[in-house]
């Protein structure tokens, strides 16, 4: 592979092994153990593997390799472990290179498991967690003391969708010598360059955007080499978070087209927030690319003036008017993903975010009228239409 070569040729190319027959698509690799030709051989590949030599399938597979060096070429990561699903990838990362003892400061606007990770996983065994707005850099300031071991925030939060500044938390976290883990899913590995920005870790659910379809659980954790194969792979190889071959095969196939799609459903989403700007029905609408979004000269900078593919509206009435507005629909489903080819709207008061006490949605402005909204492929006049008459219903 050509250093030279641009992120979309990278997302085509990158990372392929090819067998000795030469096959055009990458080849799934449906084995979970490898054959040795002699004791000797395999004494000697579970003392010291090479880059193409495997063991077992929870260790390392060729099409799950594949599927790593090709986003962390992408992401511009030095290596990459992939695993069963976006939470597995949240809470490997974190578990492995935290103990008792060590302190994580984290942006309170999360997504709810990645809140049960961190309230009620980490705390339990003893890892000190301490939540801030993740917009205020004086709260990172004041938080982020000499005893913090990692620093922990979604790029963009799920479902306000609060930017976090990247480069300046990172310069934060890194003046104390604490690790800085993104989860960047909101962003994509198209409109975000976390890592030259100053992340260490980035953190991506496969299940979005870059599977897209709506066929597969995974996640990936991108790094440098040493804390990918010296802390992320000793434990994920022995707690089975691993990827499977098959949907590392579908993930390559994600990463083909992951550009086209998400500058398509970006130029959707923001055509869509300009429709709805000062609807009668609304109390907001949020979108990172709009510029009458709080933080969008940070989205300028850090997102190469990109908003994503999801937006919320808050819609005056609560609950009532969004559930009557939802059932009004007739091109998005109600489900509770995103990233993917068919737009999904999402009530997160009662369901991802169903959980939260009261108190933690009023403070992080999930109210009961707001809807999360996954802009898919379909075409941008169709799905404006159909919301705006869904939004007449509600009124």
């Amino acid at each position: 592979m050509s250093d030279n070569w641009n992120p979309r040729t990278r997302a085509v190319h990158g990372g392929t092994r090819r067998s000795q027959y030469g096959e055009v698509s990458e080849a799934i690799f449906l084995t979970q153990g490898f054959v040795y030709d002699s004791a000797e051989a395999a004494a000697q590949r579970f003392e010291s593997a090479g880059d193409d030599e495997f063991i077992y399938a929870r260790y390392g597979n060729p099409t799950v390799r594949m599927f790593e060096e090709r986003i962390a070429k992408l992401e511009g990561a030095e290596d990459g472990f992939a695993t069963a699903s976006g939470m597995a990838a949240v809470s490997g990362a974190l578990t492995a290179m935290l103990k008792a003892g060590d302190r994580v400061v984290s942006a309170r606007a999360l997504f709810g498991s990645c809140l049960y990770v961190l309230e009620g996983i980490l705390t339990r065994y003893g890892v000190e967690v301490v939540f801030v707005d993740g917009t205020d850099l004086d709260q990172w300031r004041a938080a982020i003391t000499p005893e913090t071991t990692a620093v922990f925030f979604e790029s963009i939060s799920n479902p306000t969708l609060e930017v976090v500044d990247i480069a300046a938390v990172s310069d934060l976290a890194h003046a104390v010598g604490a690790t800085v883990l993104v989860d960047n899913v909101f962003a994509t590995p198209v409109f975000s360059d976390a890592i030259s920005q100053g992340a260490d870790v980035v953190i991506y659910s496969a299940t979005k955007h870059i599977d897209g379809q709506g066929r597969a659980l995974g996640g990936i954790i991108l790094g440098t080499r040493e804390f990918i194969r010296k802390t992320v792979e000793p434990y994920m190889k022995h707690t089975g978070g691993s990827m499977s071959p098959f949907t590392a095969w579908v993930m390559l196939k994600g990463l083909e087209t992951l550009d086209l799609r998400v500058r398509a459903q970006a130029g959707t989403a923001l055509a869509l927030a300009d429709a709805l700007q000062g609807h009668g029905a609304l109390d907001r609408v949020l979108y990172p690319g709009h510029p009458t979004h709080a933080q969008h000269q940070l989205v300028q900078q850090q997102m190469v003036g990109k908003g994503g593919t999801v937006l919320s509206i808050d819609l005056k009435g609560g609950q009532a008017a969004a559930f009557k507005f939802l059932n009004a629909l007739t091109i998005p489903v109600i489900s509770n993903n995103l990233g993917d080819a068919k737009s999904i709207l999402t009530h997160p008061a009662t369901t991802t975010h169903q959980r939260l006490p009261q108190d933690q949605k009023d403070i992080l402005g999930i109210t009961h009228g707001l809807v999360r909204m996954s802009v898919g492929l379909e075409d941008a006049q169709d799905l404006i239409a159909d919301i705006l008459q869904a939004l007449d219903q509600a009124q």
